[in-house]
């Protein structure tokens, strides 16, 4: 029985991977036409709407392009009624070579592709920051300032309060850990937050 479900587990994963692929693939041609018409960052913003204000709120039209057992031709007829007029003619058309594949079930995925292919050409990174306490204007500058300067890159940064943190400040990049010159760098400012959530704390008694 356990290897059974190993076995499908094994198979998910592998169907995961699959679909990440193929996800990126479509994502690279959808960039390649968005940059010919000089709509890269239109798509993007029509992608990311896309998923927050129709698939996420309407999960059951989530399901409905997932099935397999709905024909495409059916399909095809709720992109034409639905999105021409509210997206560009690139990503409506775009749309339906999805339905055509039966990839309509890709449609998040190949925005996460998308959104890092985007970054990559930009030269922008997208950074998880999680501190103590919030981050404050000149503090935000002052880290994407060291950032730049240590990747050469554009520094998006994605914050995230957590109280708990013992360190005062976690920066990644992906999976990719700061050197110890970085780090040193960054030092005063996790001191910095440390002190702000020492004084709050001693405010609140």
């Amino acid at each position: 029985m356990s290897s059974a479900n190993g076995n499908a587990q094994t198979d998910h994963i592998e169907e995961d991977v699959r679909a990440i692929h193929v996800a990126r693939v479509y994502a690279e041609a959808l960039l390649d036409a968005a940059v010919k018409r000089d709509q890269v960052d239109q798509v993007l913003e029509e992608l990311r709407e896309l998923v927050a204000t129709v698939l996420d709120p309407n999960p059951q039209l989530t399901d409905f392009f997932a099935n397999k057992t709905i024909t495409k031709e059916k399909k095809d007829e709720l992109l034409q009624k639905v999105f021409p007029g509210r997206v560009s003619d690139l990503l409506a058309n775009f749309l339906r070579v999805l339905n055509e594949h039966e990839r309509l079930d890709l449609i998040r995925p190949i925005l996460h592709a998308y959104t890092d292919l985007t970054n990559q050409r930009a030269r922008r990174m997208v950074v998880q920051v999680q501190s103590a306490v919030p981050l404050l204007d000149h503090q935000r500058e002052r880290l994407v300032n060291e950032l730049r300067q240590a990747f050469r890159q554009e520094p998006v940064l994605q914050t995230q309060v957590d109280p708990d943190l013992l360190g005062g400040l976690v920066v990644r990049v992906g999976d990719w850990l700061y050197d110890a010159s970085v780090k040193s760098r960054l030092q005063s400012l996790r001191n910095e937050l440390n002190e702000r959530g020492l004084h709050a704390t001693t405010q609140s008694q």
